[in-house]
């Protein structure tokens, strides 16, 4: 009895030993292979832009021994700043809507106290707002969007957030339309089927399930602009005008929308070493972001420092400082 007894303990004293060893939580960070931390990358859906970009971030930090890495797939901005929150990741790619709401405590965030303690490591690319229809549904605008159903992102998204603005903007909610929280790819595959009669889908361009429809269907961008654009430039900080250029979907005309600036965020608990080191190893391969996504050549090191909504991260501020982009 004794002698099992001792097994007992030793077997335990061995089990426990090697959960310390390996078992850190994300909020401390984890030991990798190299003796480099662990990063969770925080993105958004597969058939978006963020996920392939999280990909490229991945890899430029695994490859300098920055960091371990793992991304993952989300819905995307608010629950990616939930995420961040919550110490299940350290980076996370969002829109710069909801992460200035987050900050202030107002849109989707209104109910919460304000997080002003999210921080970023500066700007990314401009989202555009894609709002399509089918070409023979008879849809030419966002107010014909009225009585239809519509896929408006997966709920609390960032897609999701604008589309309650864009429609607000012409005067619509969702009282007006039969909403249908829906991935880009699910937006989509609806559409094929004539379950949903439109879509919204915020992302950098070209969008992948954009392209998919346009290879098998006509599609018909639906403009942003005049008197609804510029309730929206007057009402909130973070819009902006934009085009889809003529061609990117098979248009044969260029069409005016919205654009809404991306950012990608940072645990405000990692040091200012840590966040130096990140900041400086993607812009020291900048090459390798433009070549994740069409999207990300609009990546810039200037870009990234200019008009961010919510404060820098001391590490990403010491980086832009020594490039003379920040003052």
């Amino acid at each position: 009895m004794k002698k099992m007894l001792t097994a007992v303990i030793s077997a335990a004293f061995i089990l426990t030993a090697c959960g310390n060893d390996g078992g850190q939580s994300t909020e401390e960070g984890s030991a990798g292979a190299a003796g480099s931390s662990f990063i969770t990358i925080a993105t958004g859906g597969t058939s978006g832009v963020y996920y392939p970009i999280g990909g490229a971030i991945a890899k430029i930090l695994e490859g300098a021994e920055v960091a371990d890495t793992s991304v993952q797939a989300t819905g995307a901005s608010v629950e990616n700043i939930n995420l961040l929150s919550t110490n299940r990741a350290e980076l996370a790619t969002v829109m710069s809507d909801s992460a200035l709401q987050a900050y202030e405590g107002s849109g989707a965030f209104e109910e919460e106290e304000p997080r002003e303690d999210l921080t970023a490591i500066g700007n990314l690319y401009p989202n555009y707002v894609q709002v399509i229809a089918p070409a023979d549904s008879g849809i030419e605008s966002v107010a014909d969007l009225k009585g239809k159903t519509v896929g408006v992102g997966a709920a609390a998204s960032g897609t999701e957030l604008n589309a309650r603005l864009i429609l607000d903007a012409y005067g619509l909610s969702y009282d007006d339309i039969e909403e249908d929280y829906l991935s880009f790819a699910e937006s989509v595959d609806q559409m094929k089927n004539g379950m949903v009669d439109a879509a919204f889908i915020n992302s950098g361009i070209p969008n992948s399930a954009v392209i998919d429809f346009s290879t098998q269907h006509d599609v018909k961008i639906l403009p942003i602009e005049g008197e609804e654009m510029q309730y929206l430039l007057d009402s909130y900080p973070f819009f902006q005008e934009g085009v889809i250029e003529a061609g990117m979907y098979e248009n044969e005309e260029d069409v005016n929308t919205a654009m809404i600036q991306n950012i990608l965020m940072v645990k405000s608990s990692l040091s200012e070493e840590e966040v130096y080191n990140i900041t400086k190893t993607l812009f020291d391969n900048l090459d390798s972001l433009h070549s994740a996504h069409n999207a990300a050549k609009n990546i810039t090191v200037e870009g990234a420092a200019e008009n961010v909504v919510i404060p820098i991260h001391e590490g990403a501020k010491k980086y832009y400082e020594e490039e003379g982009v920040l003052e």
